[in-house]
């Protein structure tokens, strides 16, 4: 019968369940401690660096010499066809070309960047940090063409989970905008400005959530333009990208879809839209310092084709 006695105490114990370990959904938000969010006029950011390359028409050219660690000269070359003003549907274009020579210094708290152009088109860009979280930024561009002149400052504060900017124009223009961070991935701001030359006011809202896989932006504002974008991280090399831009006082619509590509040595953006326009933008690394670039762009509804090639030399 000792065999059918009741197990002691000793062999009863049963092992103790294992505990499952914290998973990222169940880690508690210090909402004291959240990220500081990027500056309101960026939050379409990775959406335009694949949608809205730098494209041009004709033949480009740009040198950069390094005079030392701080400072540098730039040489740029370009020609290819304008754009001119017309009240028919057909694009009319003459032919242009232009030297543009540049200095530059840059330095960890302090950044200067002047063009001159042989049009007499001077632009000049400053942003200094004015403190640890205080950022000054200024830019003006001036020409001889009267009224076409115009200058901007502005006054970037970044908090620890919060951004806000305060912007000076000329004709008097100001500005300023705010963005707080709600959550570790999600963000959310607004803006105001004020033209007192042309006697117009406006007010915008903008939203924004980031993962490191996926990039979401609304934007509404007053003026009658409504903004969507959203880019998709596929691997560390290759993204894509859409966007959806609407005006309801004029009715406009505007829908796009691009790529961006980063090969070993080279990289590869593209865009089509909902207007019939369909682009491609290639810069090819051939050496240390020496880049070729390809830019292209067909505007079936327009019958507007642009296709343009360059070459950079210095870093």
């Amino acid at each position: 019968m000792a065999a059918l006695a009741p197990p002691t105490t000793a062999t009863a114990i049963l092992p103790e369940p294992a505990i499952p370990e914290k998973t990222k959904a169940d880690e508690k938000v210090d909402y004291f401690n959240l990220p500081c969010p990027i500056p309101y006029e960026e939050i379409h950011r990775e959406a335009l660096m694949s949608l809205k390359p730098e494209l041009f028409e004709g033949m480009r050219f740009d040198f950069t010499k390094g005079l030392n660690q701080k400072f540098s000269l730039s040489h740029s070359v370009f020609m290819g066809p304008t754009e001119v003003p017309s009240q028919s549907a057909e694009t009319i274009k003459i032919p242009t070309a232009h030297y543009e020579f540049g200095a530059n210094f840059i330095d960890p708290k302090l950044m200067l960047f002047g063009r001159i152009l042989t049009d007499g088109r001077l632009n000049a860009r400053v942003k200094c940090d004015l403190t640890d979280n205080l950022i000054l930024k200024a830019n003006a561009q001036l020409t001889n063409e009267p009224h076409m002149s115009h200058g901007m400052l502005n006054f970037d504060y970044k908090g620890s989970d919060f951004r806000t900017q305060f912007q000076l124009g000329n004709g008097a223009l100001f500005g300023a905008s705010y963005i707080q961070s709600v959550t570790p991935h999600f963000s959310m701001g607004g803006e105001v400005f004020w033209a007192g030359q042309h006697r117009k006011s406006g007010i915008g809202y903008a939203a924004r959530f980031n993962t490191d896989k996926m990039v979401a932006t609304g934007q509404v504002a007053s003026t009658g333009m409504v903004a969507l974008s959203y880019v998709q991280k596929i691997s560390e090399k290759v993204s894509l990208a859409s966007d959806f831009m609407y005006n309801y006082m004029s009715r406009d619509v505007t829908a796009s879809f691009g790529y961006d590509y980063i090969l070993r040595q080279c990289r590869l953006r593209g865009k089509i839209d909902s207007n019939g326009c369909v682009a491609a933008f290639l810069e090819e690394r051939l050496n240390m310092g020496l880049n070729f670039i390809l830019s292209a762009e067909l505007d079936h509804r327009k019958k507007d084709y642009k296709f343009g090639f360059g070459l950079t030399v210095g870093e």
